[in-house]
């Protein structure tokens, strides 16, 4: 009869494939995480309710957009609704100055997709000032 009662041996808990793991989360975070997109573009959006405020400065560049999603810089229509033409045609109207404030006036039935190519090309060409046009709401 043995009655010496059997030792198990104690359990160990090996860290070294959590911490392999927690290294590689870590890695695969830092890798896949980018901090400048969200300041590419800036957009300051008026308020509806509140008059028009003229810009201070004397030269504005005014892209509008229409309904059918034709593009106008400073009254001046675009040939086409690509973004190359619209990038040429916005370099072509400013210059080298970057500076300006924009002014995107798009029309309430205008696609989205229209806006955001004026905004996406504006911001390849370095502009940071840009706003959008609204009009006050009327009293009933």
């Amino acid at each position: 009869m043995n009655l010496h009662p059997q030792r198990r041996p104690s359990p160990e808990l090996n860290l070294t494939p959590l911490i392999d793991v927690v290294f590689l989360l870590l890695i695969f975070f830092m890798v896949s995480t980018t901090f400048d997109k969200e300041s590419r573009i800036k957009v300051e959006l008026p308020q509806a309710a509140t008059q028009d405020e003229k810009p201070t400065e004397e030269k504005l560049l005014d892209i509008v957009v229409d309904a059918k999603g034709r593009y106008y810089i400073n009254q001046k229509e675009v040939i086409n609704t690509e973004a190359k033409t619209l990038k040429l045609a916005i370099e072509k109207e400013v210059g080298e100055r970057r500076d300006l404030p924009l002014i995107i006036n798009a029309d309430a039935q205008a696609t989205h997709q229209s806006v955001v190519k004026v905004m996406d090309v504006a911001s390849q060409l370095g502009f940071v000032h840009m706003t959008f046009a609204a009009r006050q709401p009327v009293d009933e």
